[in-house]
């Protein structure tokens, strides 16, 4: 696992989108699925399209999309039957 300072680093996040997707559309319920399919993880993208969608200003986003990176955790590993 790759974290720093106990926060999961950012391409694990992008990496892994499909996983942390879900979380994010329960976090910010006002971005569609089909929104998030077009960020793919990308931080950027996510902090400026939370600003538009949630009228917040852009470091109001830039803590959100940071508090919410620091509650993640990797995936459980889920071992091949056999």
């Amino acid at each position: 696992m790759e974290f720093r300072r106990g926060r999961m680093r950012w391409e694990r996040i992008q990496s892994n989108w499909q996983h942390f997707k879900s979380s994010a559309l329960a976090r910010w319920a006002m971005l569609t699925p089909q929104e998030l399919d077009a960020i793919g993880g990308r931080r950027d993208l996510l902090t400026g399209h939370i600003e538009e969608i949630y009228g917040i200003t852009f470091a109001t986003a830039q803590a959100q999309v940071e508090a919410w990176r620091g509650e993640q955790r990797e995936p459980a590993f889920k071992p091949a039957p056999g």
